[in-house]
C-alpha cells in the first residue's frame, strides 16, 4: 500500500515539458527553513550560484532540436551541513573569472561563461573556510563543476573510479577535463567508488552512480526531514525539456549508458518519492531559495 507521504510526492508524469515543470515547482515545498528543533539531526542544504553559461546554439544538448536557439544556464554549487561534517557538491567555475566581468568563451565560441561571485566568498558568508569542508564531490569533472577543486585539498574527495582515472590519467583533455583547476586533489584523501555511497553513514546523503555524461558521472540524493527527499541531477539532464524527452547531448561520453542512467535515476527517485533538481536549469534555479536561506 502506498503511504500518504509517497502519494504526495509521486509528482512526475511525462505529459509534456511545461506540465512537468509546473508539477515540479508546485510540489517542492522549498520555503526558507527554520532552525532544526529538538532531537532532529542537523541536515541543511545551502544553494550557491557558481557561474553562468549563455549558449548560442542549445541544440548541442538536444541534437536536431532547437537548432540556432540560445539558452541561459546557471552553474550551481551545494553546501550540505550534516552533524557529522560538511559536504560540498560541485565547486563551480574557477574563481579567477571574477577578474573577467565580460566572461570567456568555450566550446568553439558556443559557450559564454562568467561568474558574479566567487565560491570562496560565498562560503565565507556561511562561516566556512575551504579547510572546514569534510568532503568534496561533484557530479563530474568538467570545468564548470571542478573549477575550484584546488581549494579543497584538506577535504576527502569522493568520485567514481572511472571519473578519477579519467581526470588524473594521461589524457584528461580527451574528456574535456582541465587538471589546472583540480590537479592538487590527486594527493588528497580519496574515496573511489564503483557504485553508490552513503556519505555520512545514515542513509540521508547518498552519492548515486549515473554514468554516461562522463565516464564516472554521479548524482546526489538527500533525504530531508521537513521537505522530503531531493535528488541533484548533475548533468544527467541540463534542462526540463531534455528530461521529458530523454534527449542526450551530442558531447556525452556514452549515449547508451546515459539513457540507462536516466532510467535508473527516474526509477530510484520515484521509489523514494524524491524531487529531482536539475542543477543547470536557470528557470528552476531562480525559483528556489539561495544561501543564506537553507533547505532542511
Amino acid at each position: 500500500m502506498t503511504s500518504k507521504r509517497q502519494r504526495r510526492r509521486r509528482w512526475f508524469e511525462p505529459i509534456g515539458w511545461l506540465t512537468a515543470a509546473l508539477a515540479i515547482l508546485g510540489t517542492l515545498g522549498f520555503a526558507p527553513a527554520l532552525a532544526a528543533q529538538g532531537d532532529t539531526p542537523l541536515l541543511r542544504l545551502y544553494v550557491l550560484t557558481c557561474g553562468y553559461n549563455h549558449v548560442d546554439d542549445v541544440s548541442v544538448y538536444s541534437p536536431g532540436v532547437d537548432v540556432g536557439v540560445s539558452k541561459d544556464f546557471v552553474v550551481s554549487c551545494y553546501v550540505i551541513k550534516h552533524e557529522r561534517g560538511i559536504l560540498l557538491w560541485g565547486t563551480g567555475l574557477n574563481d579567477g573569472l571574477i577578474d573577467k566581468p565580460e566572461g570567456i568563451t568555450a566550446a568553439n565560441g558556443n559557450f559564454h561563461l562568467s561568474i558574479k561571485r566567487t565560491l570562496r566568498s560565498q562560503l565565507a558568508k556561511l562561516g566556512i573556510e575551504p579547510e572546514d569542508v569534510t568532503y568534496v564531490s561533484m557530479s563530474h569533472m568538467h570545468p564548470d563543476h571542478s573549477g575550484n577543486g584546488n581549494l579543497f585539498t584538506a577535504s576527502t574527495l569522493i568520485l567514481q573510479e572511472e571519473e578519477y582515472d579519467a581526470a588524473f590519467g594521461d589524457e584528461p583533455q580527451r574528456y574535456a577535463f582541465n587538471p589546472a583547476f583540480y590537479g592538487k586533489l590527486k594527493d588528497s584523501k580519496t574515496i573511489r567508488l564503483k557504485g553508490d555511497h552513503d556519505v555520512f553513514g545514515d542513509g540521508r546523503v547518498i552519492v548515486k552512480r549515473a554514468i554516461g555524461h562522463t565516464p564516472g558521472h554521479q548524482c546526489l540524493f538527500i533525504d530531508f526531514h521537513k521537505m522530503g527527499p531531493v535528488l541533484l541531477s548533475g548533468d544527467l539532464w541540463h534542462f526540463m525539456k531534455n528530461r521529458v524527452h530523454r534527449r542526450v547531448p551530442k558531447f556525452n561520453f556514452d549515449k547508451e549508458a546515459t539513457l540507462r542512467s536516466m532510467e535508473e535515476i527516474e526509477r530510484f527517485a520515484a521509489e523514494r518519492g524524491a524531487n529531482i533538481w536539475i542543477e543547470h536549469d536557470a528557470e528552476f534555479n531562480a525559483a528556489i531559495p539561495h544561501a543564506p536561506a537553507y533547505h532542511e
